[in-house]
């Protein structure tokens, strides 16, 4: 199950987790669709991996199955 992480690591804009926004790659690192397009040219500055569209989960699994609440940012700031 997918943690859903609630922002982006590199400028820590808020995603919640119905956002449309939301760019993960398959170890779930976690970056807003501005930067993936802007800085990170769709490749994860972590592993290398492509960022691909977060799905949402349905709301009533959120109840059962809530968002991560854990915060994850780049002190240093994010490049591909």
């Amino acid at each position: 199950m997918l943690a859903l992480r609630p922002n982006c690591e590199c400028c820590d804009k808020d995603l919640p987790p119905q956002s449309e926004e939301a760019r993960i790659c398959t170890f779930e690192c976690t970056f807003c669709a501005d930067c993936v397009d802007e800085k990170l040219n769709g490749i994860c500055p972590n592993c290398s991996g492509e960022l691909v569209k977060r799905p949402i989960r349905p709301a009533a699994m959120l109840k059962k199955y809530p968002a991560s609440t854990e915060r994850v940012l780049k002190p240093e700031g994010c490049a591909a």
